[in-house]
C-alpha cells in the first residue's frame, strides 16, 4: 500500500494500537502491520517523529523501560488519548461511508441512479 495512503490517519493509526497497553517503537510499527495483514509498513523516521508530536500534545505519555541491557521508551494513552481516539474512529466511520458511497454505491430503492 501507498505511504501517501497512511498521510492523514497515522495519528488514529498509532492511538489505536496503543489502545490495549503501553508499547516501545519497534512493537508498535510491528503491531500495525500485524494488524493490516501486511499491508501497512511504516518506517521509523515517520513513527517516532509522531509518537513525539502526539506526547507534546498530551494524547500519549512515555517512560523508559529496561530489559537487560537495553533501555526503550514505551508510549501509553492518556485519557485525552482515548477521547482522540474515539473522535478519529467517529470521522474515519463518516469518511469511509462517503468514500464508499460514491466508489461502489448500492441501488436504493425509489431513486434514480
Amino acid at each position: 500500500m501507498k505511504a501517501d495512503a497512511v498521510r492523514g490517519h497515522l495519528d488514529g493509526l498509532l492511538l489505536a494500537v496503543l489502545e490495549p497497553g503501553p508499547l516501545h517503537g519497534y512493537a508498535i510499527i510491528t503491531a500495525v502491520q500485524r494488524r493490516s495483514a501486511g499491508a501497512l509498513e511504516l518506517r521509523t523516521g515517520t513513527v517516532y517523529p509522531a509518537l513525539n508530536r502526539l506526547e507534546r500534545t498530551g494524547l500519549l505519555r512515555s517512560s523508559w523501560d529496561s530489559t537487560g541491557e537495553r533501555r526503550r521508551r514505551r508510549y501509553e494513552l492518556t485519557d485525552a488519548g482515548r477521547r482522540a481516539l474515539a473522535e478519529e474512529r467517529t470521522a474515519w466511520q463518516a469518511f469511509t461511508a462517503a468514500i464508499g458511497s460514491v466508489l461502489d454505491p448500492a441501488p436504493h430503492p425509489g431513486r434514480a441512479g
